[in-house]
């Protein structure tokens, strides 16, 4: 898949170049225009900065930031990144959002934090032999870390905001509040897999009935029949290329905030666990350092659509959304504990970041064939074992009746 610049999506309306250049004055009533040259900045009043500058998108917007004080002055405006944030992640629309942003920095912080994503180059630090099995060999400590630590971090501190796009179109917005059946630090939350079944919970808070489609009307390719489907693949490849993905978590206490999606796909399943089901899946590599003996963990976002419709059937090709879910998973495809996610997402909001998608592929990447290096060692080990046990055994042996 061809890594494409992240927010290419976004079309600069007016250069700074011509914008340095002339000014171009339109008569009202008119259809004619006049040229006039432009000597300097000085002689561009703060309203036409302000109205070249709104008109931008955020990459163009902190590019211009550089360019002169003028510049540099005027888009340290919050308007101007609150529209930004709109355009980018249409959640940040909502009233409650909105004062969330405004309560951990103000939209520009926000668009810093977020729009780089993570990248973590730590997967090769660790060595085989440094890494315990999981989970017998793992102490009570080495598992459940630093019970403070833990106590200071309150899952109802954190917020997700996601957006999914089609084909540069949003097709589904939502935010929770909180981390579900989080109810304290002890029970199930505490020990069990951590998950987050996003449409389930988010649907609560929201003002529509949850679901979202996708349709010929949003790009999608049609497809006469599962059958075909299966043998040609085209709304496999559709989903692949067209979805993006925006997952974006804040802690309202520390007062940060992190995307941990991939923005564009980074693997998925046809036809599973139906056949008629399409499961894309994003993510990041974490830091797990002092968290897990791992040192690293995979956030696993799935996105999960179903086809309820194809042409064959009396109508148009239709998909509905029926998963959206986070998860954090260990090199050996563990999931991690409630208690110990906390921490990890904690961490998160704070490591390295990128707006080099090709870096972020790289990272990712990386991480799987470190994985596939330790799964093909364990293998090893195990067969070296079945071998030794084998050759131990006497070559002969009877039950002795009594």
């Amino acid at each position: 898949m061809k890594a494409p610049h992240y927010g290419e999506q976004y079309k600069s309306e007016m250069t700074l170049v011509s914008a340095y250049s002339e000014l171009r004055i339109y008569n009202q009533g008119s259809s004619t225009m006049s040229v006039a040259p432009v000597e300097n900045m000085a002689s561009l009043n703060t309203d036409l900065f302000y109205d070249i500058l709104k008109r931008l998108d955020g990459p163009t917007l902190a590019t211009a930031a550089c360019t002169c004080a003028a510049f540099c002055s005027i888009s340290k405006e919050e308007r101007l990144w609150e529209d930004v944030c709109s355009s980018m992640w249409p959640s940040t629309n909502r009233e409650d959002v909105k004062s969330l942003i405004s309560s951990i920095g103000g939209f520009r912080k926000f668009y810093a934090d977020c729009f780089p994503l993570i990248v973590n180059k730590e997967v090769t630090d660790y060595q085989w032999n440094d890494y315990l099995e999981y989970p017998e060999e793992w102490t009570e400590a080495e598992y459940y870390g630093d019970m403070d630590e833990f106590k200071s971090i309150s899952p109802s501190d954190f917020v997700s905001i996601v957006d999914i796009r089609y084909k540069d179109k949003i097709i589904c917005s939502k935010v929770l509040w909180g981390i579900p059946n989080a109810n304290g630090f002890n029970g199930w939350f505490y020990n069990c897999p951590f998950r987050i079944d996003l449409l389930t919970y988010a649907a609560r808070d929201d003002d529509d009935d949850g679901e979202a489609f996708l349709s010929i009307a949003n790009g999608l390719p049609p497809i006469a029949s599962m059958e075909t489907e299966r043998k040609d693949g085209k709304l496999w490849r559709g989903l692949r290329d067209g979805l993006r993905l925006s997952w974006i978590v804040v802690n309202r206490k520390m007062k940060q905030a992190a995307n941990l999606a991939s923005w564009c796909p980074i693997g998925g399943q046809r036809h599973w666990p139906t056949d008629k089901d399409f499961v894309i899946r994003f993510g990041s590599i974490l830091p797990a350092r002092d968290i897990l003996p791992c040192q690293v963990v995979e956030c696993i976002l799935s996105m999960k659509f179903r086809v309820i419709c194809t042409e064959g059937e009396g109508a148009e090709t239709t998909l509905k959304l029926t998963e959206l879910s986070m998860q954090l998973e260990d090199m050996e495809g563990s999931h991690v504990n409630g208690r110990n996610s906390l921490l990890i997402l904690k961490e998160a909001l704070s490591c390295h970041r990128s707006k080099n998608y090709s870096e972020v592929l790289e990272s990712c990447n990386l991480y799987s064939k470190v994985q596939n290096e330790l799964k093909e060692e364990k293998m090893r080990n195990e067969s070296s074992k079945i071998r030794n046990l084998q050759s131990a055994k006497p070559a002969c042996w009877e039950p002795t009746l009594l």
